[in-house]
């Protein structure tokens, strides 16, 4: 008697759909003063030091943004454009504490929270405490609880992954909900222009557009060698993106994947020599704390701001990581020939070490997600 041995084909089981959150409180340095002081409600605020002392605007309420006041921009320019801003020096002993409310009600929820900053963070709320099947049920609660605790709003995007969660957050703030549902990724992909994403600034947005790429989908018909050209070994992770594919875990209490020390001068700095005695003390504090932690970096990156408030980053890889003080001051040095420096005046410099391994060669981060080199602002 022939025995038949039916063969059936082998299937891997298609991975479970992931709730992914991603929080980003309004305007929170802002928000935090509007709540607290109320004289500054419904006016236009910004948080930082005064015009005259060269300082930048750390956070600028949505009175203020109307204006055109943003992040980073020099307070004496805020002012320009907003001549009623109401300035208030930033209190950062108050602005985490508010923010260790907010994530304490994070934790309750799920386990999987992944801190950005004091005002960010990711979520996988694929299983909960609450028992919510749906992502968007926990994002209105969440919300809601947000508010009642600690009288501030916050801006969530609900997805199948980090990176879609990260853009949903944007899309309707202040006090915005965003969902994209499975089935609706592709129609949200087609609307994203190139420089939506993360790590693609004016200089890397304008390389792109070059080789005729405006949208993010727009790197799906890209052959691999332009896409290299433009954007070097970043072109296989953009390319998942542009498909919505983002494999990244929610990893909590994730360690620290960068350090860095910058500084704004009061006055330009004109002198090469200057800038490189500075450049060499920043460098100093990172190889102590690589020092103190017993870690290395594989990637060594200086920030050069000019005196015009352009700001370029240089980066340079290190075969093994570094942590040597003066192999960090050499090739933070090295970088400086690579920026315009001198032959033009510089406000800020800063270096950075990034892509952190610890004793054993393992990275101390485990998204895979690298800046990319060489951006202009």
């Amino acid at each position: 008697m022939t025995s038949v041995i039916l063969l059936r084909p082998m299937f891997s089981p298609a991975p479970p759909v992931r709730r992914i959150l991603h929080v980003d409180m309004d305007a929170f340095y802002a928000s935090v003063e509007q709540r607290d002081r109320p004289e500054l409600r419904g006016k236009p605020v910004a948080v930082g030091g005064r015009p005259e002392s060269r300082a930048v605007v750390a956070a600028a309420s949505y009175e203020a943004r109307a204006f055109g006041v943003r992040s980073a921009m020099p307070m004496a320019r805020a002012v320009r454009l907003c001549p009623e801003l109401l300035i208030v020096p930033p209190d950062f002993a108050k602005y985490r504490a508010a923010s260790q409310q907010v994530f304490a009600l994070f934790r309750s929820v799920t386990r999987l929270v992944e801190p950005l900053s004091l005002v960010e963070t990711d979520l996988d709320v694929t299983e909960n405490s609450w028992q919510e099947a749906l992502g968007v049920q926990v994002a209105r609660r969440l919300k809601r609880e947000i508010r009642e605790a600690t009288g501030l709003t916050a801006s969530a995007g609900v997805a199948p992954n980090k990176f879609l969660a990260k853009i949903a957050s944007g899309w309707r703030k202040p006090d915005g909900l965003t969902v994209i549902a499975p089935e609706r990724v592709e129609a949200f992909l087609q609307q994203l222009p190139i420089d939506a994403l993360w790590g693609v600034g004016p200089v890397t947005a304008a390389r792109l557009r070059s080789h005729g790429i405006e949208k993010l989908t727009d790197v799906r018909n890209t052959p691999p060698a332009t896409l290299q050209a433009a954007v070097g070994s970043q072109a296989a992770w953009l390319l998942n993106l542009a498909w919505g594919r983002d494999a990244r875990r929610v990893v909590p209490d994730r360690a620290a994947k960068s350090h860095g020390a910058e500084r704004t001068y009061g006055e330009d700095i004109r002198d090469v020599a200057v800038m490189r005695d500075q450049i060499a003390r920043l460098a100093r504090i990172c190889g102590e704390w690589l020092a103190r932690k017993a870690l290395r970096g594989r990637t060594v990156t200086l920030k050069v701001r000019y005196g015009d408030f352009t700001t370029v980053t240089r980066s340079q890889s290190v075969p093994g990581g570094v942590a040597d003080t003066d192999v960090i001051t050499r090739h933070a040095l090295e970088l400086l020939e690579r920026t315009d420096a001198s032959t033009r005046p510089v406000r800020l410099l800063g270096v950075s070490v990034h892509n952190l391994l610890d004793p054993s060669g393992a990275s101390t981060s485990g998204d895979g997600r690298l800046p990319f080199e060489d951006q202009d602002e």
